[in-house]
């Protein structure tokens, strides 16, 4: 009787453990379009990170006040705080808050965060203009902040880059272990330059480009084998690779160029982010929905909204591919 009981015992275990199993591989198809911001309407530049505690997915993205459309000039991308989605699994977000930056400049516009974790502290690097302003001639740089939550971050320090005009911070960690900061000098035909710290705490640049193209939004990633770099080339975005993380070689094609067909995802893509699973990659992007062609040179809140979205990479022939009309089935694990 008791190695019955035993024997039962183990199959229920064995049970368990399978429907777990089962769970844990299932994938879900993910909303189309992923995310939109319900305050201003403006989610861009996604960055993505685990919330170990929390055991969630956080999404930190740039906001934009779409929706007031008595702005004039570009003020509307300016004046807003860093936006926070969170999800279980990829496929499904939802809006939590806002970022509570400690900074001494408490009107500054927070744009582009990259987030990442190391030994248990959050890191964030987030461009940072000093001001609502209604054209793009104005300062703006790179501060270090970090956090235990993911939500409370504190000012370590503002970074000393190529010119006075520095965006879109990417942190790479280097197979040597130390830390290099991809990021765009508008001031030098908006290239891609680079910087590099043994701690994620000091830092030094290159005063080097590394990819001439003008672009901005660099995302450096480790997939198939190969070191892979994307950015916004403004016509979809440009795809690099490299042997040494400094001579990088273009793809002839970019992705997310040609307009897709789903919701909210019929114009070219913008700045991303990538999510390497294995052997599966994910890209998560923006779109401006009502930028069409027959929109073109209006200004209004159909053409100012955002929307992100998410479609699965390819690799063929030694390029990397995207059908962003192919349906994503995701379930992110940590």
């Amino acid at each position: 009787m008791k190695l019955k009981f035993v024997y039962l015992l183990l199959a229920l275990v064995c049970l368990s453990c399978k429907t777990q199993e089962n769970a844990s591989s299932k994938k879900y198809l993910a909303d189309k379009p992923l995310f939109r911001d319900p305050l201003f309407d403006g989610a861009a530049d996604p960055s993505i990170v685990w919330n170990k505690k929390e055991k969630k997915w956080f999404m930190f993205y740039t906001n934009r006040r779409a929706k007031d459309t008595a702005l004039g000039g570009v003020a509307w991308v300016h004046g807003t705080k860093i936006g926070i989605a969170e999800s279980k699994d990829g496929a499904h977000w939802t809006y939590k808050g806002t970022c509570h930056i400690n900074y001494k400049i408490e009107n500054a516009t927070h744009w582009a965060p990259d987030v990442l974790e190391h030994n248990g502290t959050y890191h964030m690097y987030l461009t940072i203009v000093p001001g609502v302003f209604e054209d793009w001639y104005h300062p703006r740089y790179i501060i270090h902040l970090t956090s235990e939550n993911l939500v409370d971050w504190d000012f370590q320090s503002k970074l000393n880059l190529a010119s006075e005009r520095c965006i879109d911070a990417d942190v790479f960690q280097l197979p040597n272990g130390t830390w290099r900061m991809y990021y765009n000098n508008e001031n030098d035909g908006k290239s891609i330059y680079y910087a590099d710290s043994p701690d994620l705490y000091q830092w030094k640049d290159s005063g080097k480009k590394v990819i001439n193209d003008r672009g901005e939004g660099p995302v450096v990633f480790r997939w198939k084998g190969k070191n892979w770099m994307m950015n916004d080339a403004w016509r979809g975005l440009g795809v690099y690779y490299s042997e040494d993380f400094e001579n990088w070689k273009r793809q002839e094609n970019n992705i997310l160029r040609t307009p897709g067909t789903g919701f909210d995802d019929k114009v070219k893509g913008g700045h991303p982010d990538v999510i390497v699973q294995g052997d599966k990659a994910y890209v998560f992007y923006f779109t401006h929905p009502g930028r069409t062609p027959e929109n073109d040179g209006k200004d209004n809140y159909e053409t100012r909204r955002t929307s992100i979205q998410v479609a699965e990479l390819e690799y063929t022939n030694g390029q990397i591919t995207c059908n962003r009309n192919q349906a994503v089935y995701i379930n992110l694990k940590p």
